[in-house]
Parts: C-alpha cells; sequence; structure tokens
C-alpha cells in the first residue's frame, strides 16, 4: 500500500511576510534615496534616473522567464517532500540566469540610445540617461544571479537571510554613491553613473553572500559548469511557470512603457512628476508585494502537498487583509503628498500635480491587490498561462491604448495617463479573482501533484 504521509503543515504568513515587507521597503527606500540624489544634481537628472530606471527593468523582465518558475516548482517540491530535485532546480537556475542576465546587460550597454529615443526622452534629459543606463548594464547580470539565488532561499523559507543579504547590499550601495555621484576627495564627481558604478559593486557583495548562504543553510555548493549549463529536465518545469508569467509581466511593462513614453511627450516637467510619484508609490504598495508573495510560497507547498483547500483559505484570507491595509496606505500617502513630495522637489506646479495622482492611486491600489495576490496564488497552482491570456486586452487597450487617449488625445495629462492605470488595475483583478473563486485553477493543481508522484515512495 502507499505510505501514508502527514498533511504538511502551512507556513506561518506571517513569518514569511514580515522579511518580505521589509525587505521591499527597503529597496523601495534605496530607490527613492537614489531618485533624490538625481534630483539634486537637477529636475532634468531626476527625470533621466527615472527613464533609465524604468529601461533597465523593462529589460530586467526578460528574467522573468525563470524568475516566475523557479519559486513555484522549488515550493512545490519541497512541499512534496522532494529536497533533491528542489536543489537540482535551484542549480540549474543559476546556469539560466547567466545567460539571461548577460543579454539584458548588453542590450543596455548596446542599446541605450535607440531605447531612450523610443520612449520620446525629452532632449534635456537624453544626455544625462545615456551614460547612466549604459553604466547600469553590469549591474544586471550579478542582479540576474542575486535574484534567483534569493527566490531559491525564499523558498526555503529562509526569508530572514535574503532580509539580511539585501540590508548589506543596500547599504553599500548607498555608502559607494554618495562618494562616486558627487566626489569626494580625490574622487571626482561621476553624477548618475557614478550610482551605477555603487549598484554593480553592491551587487558583487550580495552573490558572494548568497554563495555562503546557499552553502551554509541550504547545503547546496554551485559548481564550475552549474554557471553556464542549461539541463533541459529541471528547466522545462520551470519555464512551464515561467513562460506565462514572464509574457505576463513583458506584456504589462510593455504596455507601461507607452504610459512612461506619453509622460514624456508632456515635457520635462511631467515625466519628473511621474517619476517621484512612482516612488512614493513604491511604498503605498510594498504591503500587497509582499502579501502576495508569502501567497505564492504558501500555496506553492500547500499545492505540492495536495491541500487545495487550504490553499483556498489562505488566499481568501490574505486577500481581505491586504485590501484593507493597502486601501489605508494610499489614503495616508494621499493626505501626506505634499509633504512627501517636497523631498524630492521644491517645484509647485510639479507638487500639485503629484498630489492629484497620489488621490487617484486611493481608487488604483484595490485594483491592484488584487492582481499582487491572486495572480501569484494562480500561478503557485500551475494556472500561469491564463493571467497573460485575459489580461492581454486589458493591457493593450486600456492601460497602454487609455493612457495615450486620456493623457494626449483628451488633453488630461498624467491625470489621464492614471485613471487608466487604475482602470486597468480593476478590470485585470476582477477578472483573476473571478478565476479564484470559480476554482477554475484546480485541475492545474492537480495536474502540478501529479508531476511529483513519480518520486514519491512507495512500499509494496
Amino acid at each position: 500500500m502507499p505510505a501514508t504521509k502527514q498533511p504538511i503543515r502551512s507556513p506561518p504568513m506571517f513569518n514569511l511576510a514580515w522579511p518580505l515587507l521589509v525587505e521591499l521597503g527597503l529597496a523601495i527606500v534605496a530607490s527613492v534615496v537614489g531618485t533624490a540624489l538625481a534630483s539634486r544634481i537637477s529636475d532634468e537628472a531626476g527625470g533621466a534616473f527615472a527613464i533609465a530606471s524604468q529601461v533597465s527593468a523593462a529589460l530586467f523582465i526578460l528574467f522573468r522567464i525563470i524568475g516566475a518558475g523557479v519559486s513555484v516548482v522549488v515550493t512545490q517540491n519541497l512541499g512534496g517532500g522532494q529536497r533533491e530535485a528542489a536543489n537540482q532546480v535551484a542549480c540549474a537556475v543559476v546556469g539560466a540566469s547567466t545567460w539571461l542576465g548577460a543579454i539584458t546587460g548588453l542590450i543596455a550597454m548596446l542599446g541605450a540610445t535607440p531605447l531612450l529615443h523610443l520612449l520620446n526622452t525629452p532632449a534635456e534629459v537624453f544626455p544625462l540617461a545615456a551614460p547612466f543606463l549604459v553604466a547600469l548594464g553590469p549591474a544586471m547580470l550579478f542582479d540576474a544571479w542575486n535574484a534567483s539565488m534569493a527566490g531559491v532561499m525564499r523558498a526555503h523559507l529562509r526569508t530572514r537571510d535574503t532580509l539580511v543579504v539585501l540590508i548589506i547590499m543596500h547599504v553599500t550601495h548607498l555608502l559607494l554613491a554618495l562618494p562616486l555621484m558627487y566626489g569626494w576627495g580625490p574622487l571626482p564627481a561621476l553624477g548618475l553613473p557614478g550610482f551605477a558604478f555603487a549598484l554593480t559593486f553592491s551587487r558583487m557583495v550580495g552573490l558572494a553572500l548568497h554563495l555562503l548562504m546557499w552553502r551554509v543553510h541550504l547545503h547546496i555548493s554551485v559548481r564550475r559548469d552549474d554557471w553556464w549549463r542549461l539541463p533541459r529536465r529541471e528547466l522545462a518545469a520551470v519555464l512551464h511557470i515561467g513562460l506565462p508569467g514572464a509574457a505576463e509581466n513583458i506584456a504589462w511593462r510593455l504596455a507601461f512603457m507607452v504610459s512612461v513614453a506619453t509622460a514624456a511627450e508632456l515635457g520635462a516637467k511631467a515625466l519628473a512628476t511621474q517619476a517621484y510619484v512612482l516612488q512614493l508609490m513604491g511604498g503605498v504598495m510594498m504591503f500587497s508585494i509582499a502579501t502576495g508573495l508569502a501567497v505564492e510560497i504558501v500555496v506553492g507547498y500547500l499545492i505540492g502537498a495536495g491541500q487545495l483547500r487550504e490553499a483556498h483559505r489562505v488566499v481568501r484570507r490574505s486577500l481581505a487583509r491586504g485590501l484593507v491595509v493597502c486601501v489605508l496606505i494610499a489614503a495616508a500617502a494621499a493626505l501626506l503628498g505634499r509633504w512627501l513630495l517636497g523631498w524630492f522637489t521644491q517645484d509647485h506646479e510639479i507638487i500639485a500635480a503629484g498630489a492629484t495622482l497620489l488621490w487617484i492611486t486611493v481608487l488604483l491600489e484595490p485594483g491592484r491587490t488584487f492582481n499582487l495576490v491572486v495572480i501569484n496564488a494562480l500561478r503557485a497552482a500551475g494556472d500561469a498561462r491564463f493571467p497573460v491570456m485575459a489580461g492581454a486586452f486589458s493591457m493593450l487597450f486600456v492601460l497602454a491604448g487609455g493612457s495615450w487617449l486620456l493623457g494626449v488625445v483628451l488633453g488630461w495629462g498624467l491625470p489621464g495617463v492614471w485613471i487608466a492605470y487604475a482602470a486597468d488595475e480593476w478590470i485585470r483583478g476582477l477578472i483573476m479573482w473571478r478565476r479564484w473563486q470559480t476554482h477554475a485553477w484546480v485541475p492545474h493543481a492537480r495536474t502540478s501533484r501529479k508531476r511529483l508522484r513519480p518520486a514519491i515512495v512507495v512500499e509494496g
């Protein structure tokens, strides 16, 4: 008879979420500080920092081809009691990260000029944005390695360890960024490229720490050929989840870049306003992001263990809490909007426009929470294709088309762009919620569970 197996205990959501929340908060603080440091040079430098960062973030989505799948596959294997299979997937992802990270960095370095022209970068911003984007290229390779290794650590429930690595990386980055950007002693002032050079070095430190933690805590040693090898069997499972996940992220990012180009077309002040409010929005939505990541880990474990009812309850509870908290945080940011925007600029026109966008964010954020929580849950359940197929229409016509129509054609400016953001998030969020509520994900979860069965030991 098959060996009986005790039901796996669901990993505590709070224990997973709070390190993720702090981790995201630190990343957002680092980004806000970077924007503030750039804006101290000039508002044009602030706009250059924002648009080059958006391009690098768009390029980095190539990594989502594996990044979206590694956490799900590792957690499902761990939930099914298959530690060795999880370790093999982890090492396979290191090699894939090398290739994708290198490709992403080369595109940034060699294609900076055409990419920035494609986004209608204002003439006064372009000379600052182009060298900054080129300098960001090498950091993308190290970011790819760090992201994959951190994803594996989280799947093993080592969220506190990933938080320690992130703290060290950000402290190193900011300590180096100040002298490199503004000059110190014999060091010349490098401006925005100095920020990128500091970023690359800090990511090198992060990679060394992740390798140490893999060896000490996970007992995984990366061999020499793991850095470039692409094992088919392990990566096939990752790509089954990762390719649709990457397609969904790429589709959203491309649509979002249309809105960035729309903001750039409205002028340097509009671009700077967009940049500053986006930085503040990162803080507004970090609780929802942390909840979504924690839900993905917990649901992945539960699907691997075959506990579908518990997975459904986890998602419902997490979504309810996330909606309440995100509205409260968004409302607080809107009330403090003028003061918060004063961190970046003293331009009264930019502050007034940004304050309006923050009030629109109160409407936007609940819709985004549906997406951040439920899409991660669907992906963890193996239902990875639906989000991109169902959301493509909204991303293309509501987010991209709506930004241009409301912002430029109808002349609503940035408020029109942000209304398009809100409409897209709500449309896609409600579609995803209906998918989860009607249990349309269950067949995919059962299929994912069946893939684990060949490795489950049975007794005669």
